[in-house]
C-alpha cells in the first residue's frame, strides 16, 4: 500500500516499525500524545483534521477505521485542551 493512500494511524503504526522495530498501537500512539509539545500536538491535530475530510469508502473497514480515528481525535483534542489549560 503505498503512503499516500494510508490514513494517519496506518502511517504512524508503519513509522514506529521502522524506526523501533516492532509497530506500536494507535492505543500507544495516544498515550505519547501528552507527551509532545504545543506545537508538535496542533500538528498532530491538523492531520488528523485534514484526514477526516477526506472522502471515505463504503466498506465496513473503512468506516470503523473513520469511527476509531473520530474517537481518537476527541481525545487528543481533550488531552490537548486540558495541557494548555495548564498552561504546558
Amino acid at each position: 500500500m503505498a503512503e499516500h493512500d494510508q490514513d494517519i494511524g496506518e502511517r504512524a503504526e508503519s513509522f514506529t516499525q521502522k524506526s523501533q522495530g516492532s509497530p506500536m498501537a494507535v492505543e500507544s500512539i495516544m498515550d505519547n500524545f501528552a507527551l509532545y509539545g504545543l506545537s508538535k500536538r496542533t500538528a498532530a491535530l491538523q492531520e488528523f483534521d485534514a484526514e477526516l475530510k477526506t472522502e471515505i469508502g463504503s466498506g465496513s473497514h473503512t468506516l470503523r477505521r473513520r469511527a476509531q480515528l473520530m474517537g481518537m481525535r476527541k481525545k487528543m483534542l481533550g488531552v490537548h485542551e486540558a495541557l494548555r489549560k495548564a498552561k504546558r
